[in-house]
């Protein structure tokens, strides 16, 4: 049988958007993200972090950066009983034009082939139109873009403007 999954932008989602964070100190985590991510997990839904990090292919941080305050963000969710199944990353920088980096749908496509992913009933939660546009690319639908009252993305299916919101909208699906 298939799994649900949600992809989870991370900057913006899952931590307040800082601009290239790459430090444990410069990472806070976006109000209620635990009881959000704990309530998808209760749904029965596997979790993936797909992010853009172009900071690395910029030379703003490193690869080793990233790591680091990634295996100190996943030990922070698994203390709060959170898995995350993987996080996939694209490390170039925009000009690279990779098959990874978001809009495209490297990354979703790479969970596909590693996890038995079921498109039809799986989430994107982002804060960006590419977000929305890389799950639309690899053929998931169901996309929630985090904006507020006044953004307008004729590509996601649901606009909310707190992570919490999310929630609702996807267990009544």
């Amino acid at each position: 049988m298939a799994n649900k999954a949600i992809f989870l932008d991370r900057d913006g989602v899952i931590n307040y958007d800082k601009g290239y964070v790459c430090k444990i100190e410069d990472f806070e985590f976006v109000d209620r993200i635990f009881e959000v991510l704990k309530a998808f997990q209760e749904e029965g839904f596997k979790l993936f972090i797909v992010t853009n990090q172009s900071g690395i292919g910029r030379g703003y941080y490193t690869q080793k950066d990233f790591e680091i305050l990634t295996s100190w963000m996943l030990d922070i969710l698994k203390k709060n009983e959170i898995e995350i199944e993987k996080v996939y990353f694209c490390p170039h920088a925009p000009e690279e034009k990779c098959h990874c980096r978001k809009p495209s749908s490297g990354m979703f496509e790479q969970a596909f082939e590693e996890f038995d992913i079921d498109k039809k009933n799986s989430w994107m939660i982002g804060d960006k139109h590419t977000d929305i546009k890389a799950a639309i690319n690899a053929g998931i639908k169901n996309t929630i873009l985090i904006g507020n009252c006044w953004v307008r993305d004729k590509d996601a299916k649901y606009i909310v403007n707190d992570i919490f919101d999310t929630i609702r909208l996807i267990k009544k699906h």
